[in-house]
């Protein structure tokens, strides 16, 4: 058996279903158990081994059968397809496509798993000045080079305790799009505290996109997220939330949770969120380091097992008319991300970069704060040139641990961030968070093919489907 061809594949077993992944190609194949066992010895250049291996289990002439099956499958790169080059691009100086602009070092939660210190980022509590924001909107049209379209996002912190700043950039982005032609998409994440009418109209107004962050469950959250004051906030935010949605006819948000060690039964949460009336759904496992909240190997089945309910109870939604978007089973098996895309990933700290308050550049929002990957600031530019570099070619390919992982071109590597966090270096990732990535990826592989074949209305062939 040819170990090297075997690496080009991927084979699990997910709510009943039988999955087979080609992994350069992306390709995802529903098949049967035969199918499925024939896999295991495989190469595609080992038909009598294979029919040698199985003949006791099944019928010699239904093996091959399935075998040509298989060759004609490699024939078209749906199988073993060639390994991905690395594009000449990654050599080459990045353009900057987004910011994310850290608009107040300051917050009017106490999140109890916040990795930004509940906003301070490990200095002070200041917000982010006119001055620093439109320097940062400069920055970006000096750096994004011939591209049109880019993106700003208004993070904290708050972002809504800052809003003059919010409005202000706004207002510039918009004057500054007609001079260049440029064309901005705003985004702002908030806790919903600072929501009010006033608030509401003006981000409707300014089609501002929404990031709504909640727990689920009203004891989840309440736990986790109490004001300043160390008071509840289920609801009250999940009041002006409500509001907010209802107010853009349910577009142009969606609502993003997190699960630590105190909710690993986080399907009840998504549950909740769905059932306050909200449709567009993320729930992020959090990143932390000794802590009674972080997310440990020995938690790994219970987390598994949670996923396994998760995808059941995301597809008896779907079948009973009642379903949601969950950021995370949402892949497009057909059209996926360019190869650029499937290597590097969110291109932090050289295509996004993060905006401090006081104007200083990072890779991402998650190291503000971390100093030794300060890249320079607004006003004078990037002046350690040798990092955007080295997280450009920081790739998927360039990450031992990753090369053979069959997930490497769904998550990238994994986030530079983390791997930094537990390990001091952005190209070693972070084994917790890999592992809990894999599961999803099969929950979201095996959702996309049931989702598949109901369209079919299971005409598919019998041994094997082809999920395009």
């Amino acid at each position: 058996m040819n170990i090297e061809m075997k690496k080009r594949t991927h084979r699990f077993v997910q709510s009943g279903m039988y999955i087979l992944l080609d992994i350069n190609s992306g390709a995802v194949h529903v098949v049967d158990k035969m199918i499925y066992d024939i896999m295991e010895y495989f190469d595609g250049s080992n038909d009598s081994e294979v029919i040698a291996a199985l003949k006791d289990s099944y019928i010699e002439q239904e093996l091959s059968e399935a075998i040509g099956e298989l060759h004609e499958l490699m024939e078209i790169n749906q199988l073993f397809a060639p390994d991905i080059s690395v594009p000449p691009t990654f050599k080459s100086k990045g353009l900057v496509k987004s910011l994310c602009f850290m608009t107040a070092h300051d917050c009017n939660m106490r999140c109890k798993y916040c990795f930004g210190d509940t906003g301070e980022y490990g200095g002070e509590r200041q917000l982010m000045s006119k001055e620093v924001g439109r320097a940062a909107v400069e920055f970006i049209i000096n750096n994004s080079g011939q591209r049109k379209h880019c993106e700003i996002d208004f993070f904290g912190g708050e972002p809504l305790i800052n809003m003059p700043l919010v409005k202000d950039v706004t207002e510039y982005v918009r004057k500054r799009e007609k001079e260049t032609g440029k064309i901005f998409k705003l985004t702002l994440t908030t806790n919903g505290l600072a929501l009010n009418d006033a608030n509401i109209k003006w981000l409707n107004d300014n089609n501002i996109s929404l990031v709504l962050s909640t727990d689920g469950r009203k004891e989840t959250h309440d736990n986790m997220r109490p004001d300043a004051g160390g008071n509840p906030t289920y609801d009250r935010i999940m009041a002006n939330f409500r509001k907010c949605v209802d107010s853009r006819n349910g577009e142009n948000y969606y609502m993003r949770g997190t699960y630590t060690a105190d909710n690993l039964d986080f399907t009840k949460d998504v549950e909740a969120m769905a059932d306050a009336g909200f449709d567009i759904l993320s729930m992020e496992p959090v990143v932390l380091k000794d802590s009674p909240y972080a997310l440990t190997e020995d938690k790994l089945p219970e987390i598994f097992a949670e996923y396994d309910r998760l995808t059941d109870f995301y597809m008896k939604r779907h079948r009973e008319g009642k379903g949601f978007f969950f950021f995370h089973f949402n892949m497009d098996l057909s059209n996926g991300p360019c190869v650029a895309k499937r290597l590097a990933g969110c291109g932090a700290g050289h295509e996004y970069y993060a905006v401090a308050a006081n104007g200083d550049l990072y890779p991402c929002h998650q190291f503000v704060g971390r100093d030794r990957y300060k890249l320079g600031d607004v006003f004078k530019g990037v002046e350690n040139e040798e990092l955007p570099q080295y997280f450009r070619e920081s790739h998927v390919l360039n990450k031992e641990k990753c090369r053979d992982c069959w997930a490497k071109f769904f998550c990238s590597g994994g986030c530079h961030a983390n791997a930094d966090l537990f390990n001091n270096d952005i190209r070693i990732p972070y084994d917790v968070g890999c592992e809990i990535q894999k599961k999803r990826l099969e929950c979201a592989l095996a959702v996309q093919a049931a989702l598949n074949l109901e369209q079919a209305e299971h005409k598919a062939p019998d041994f094997i489907s082809c999920l395009e």
